[in-house]
């Protein structure tokens, strides 16, 4: 015979456990987890799920977990994201991430049982799986767009001879990456070709006009191994065929406008020696 832990009293515990773990995450002076607290909030979870019915609280407590995400992420997490922007409001997505994934795994300690029996029963998403999706619906869903502008302005400053954080650009872009390759594709890299081929659309206009043929290929040389050291420092490797494919296509395609009028400039300029090497190049990039 055991002691019933009757539903509020229960939660009361797991409540106390779950406010030291949101104080530690938000940096407030709170002594760490202590063995012996992870146990007894382990040990009550057991318990208010093993006990017979009606005191059975199993799909009560699985509740209280999410909603102990939905409440953390809706008044601290989105809050100091919002009044921030650029790198900062960056910096502040990575923190969050990586404060959700701990809270993930405290909080998978002392819902254990929960992962062990009742969503495996129930087919419900496991608790590690519900703390991931909170932060991908209601983080992600509203701060990506902001984020991915934030991340193509860093991409076009570095581009205009900036140096910028590449270790903050690939944390953000991990991001992507481990919510799902769908996710990096069609929230960010999308856009990012978009932006690529406007750039350098911008950019070869300009210098077809005031370099001569070898001065501009070199430059369009130098772009294509830039954009290859971007996709090894933070893009993701999936990127490079389709970056480098842009940037060709807007500096050195036949059918672009710029390459059209490079060549026709050659042409007209040259000698016809040099002229024969210059498209020999031209056609090697």
């Amino acid at each position: 015979m055991f002691d019933l832990i009757e539903l509020d009293a229960g939660m009361e515990v797991i409540q106390l456990g779950i406010t030291k773990v949101k104080n530690i995450l938000e940096g407030l002076p709170e002594p760490k987890l202590s063995s012996a607290e992870c146990m007894k909030l382990h040990n009550t979870v057991y318990t208010m799920c093993t006990q017979p019915p009606p005191h059975s609280y199993a799909q009560q407590l699985y509740d209280k977990h999410r909603e102990s995400f939905e409440e953390y992420i809706t008044s601290m997490v989105l809050p100091s994201l919002r009044e921030k922007h650029g790198e900062s409001m960056l910096r502040e997505f990575v923190k969050r991430w990586s404060n959700n994934k701990m809270m993930v795994r405290l909080l998978s300690i002392f819902f254990h049982y929960l992962d062990q029996y009742f969503t495996v029963r129930t087919l419900l998403p496991s608790c590690k799986e519900v703390g991931l999706i909170c932060f991908r619906d209601l983080v992600y869903q509203e701060m990506k767009k902001k984020v991915r502008d934030a991340v193509i302005s860093l991409i076009d400053r570095e581009r205009e001879g900036e140096e910028i954080d590449r270790v903050l650009l690939k944390n953000v872009l991990d991001i992507f990456v481990e919510l799902g390759m769908g996710y990096y594709r069609d929230d960010f890299e999308e856009a990012m070709l978009k932006d690529t081929a406007v750039y350098y659309s911008r950019k070869a206009s300009v210098w077809v006009s005031n370099n001569s043929c070898r001065d501009y290929m070199i430059k369009a040389e130098e772009c294509l191994k830039r954009e290859k050291d971007r996709v090894s420092h933070y893009l993701h490797a999936s990127s490079e065929t389709k970056l480098l494919q842009k940037v060709r296509h807007e500096l050195l395609s036949v059918s672009s406008v710029h390459a059209t009028k490079l060549l026709e400039k050659m042409h007209l300029g040259s000698h016809p020696l040099l002229r024969d090497e210059t498209a020999h190049d031209f056609m090697d990039i």
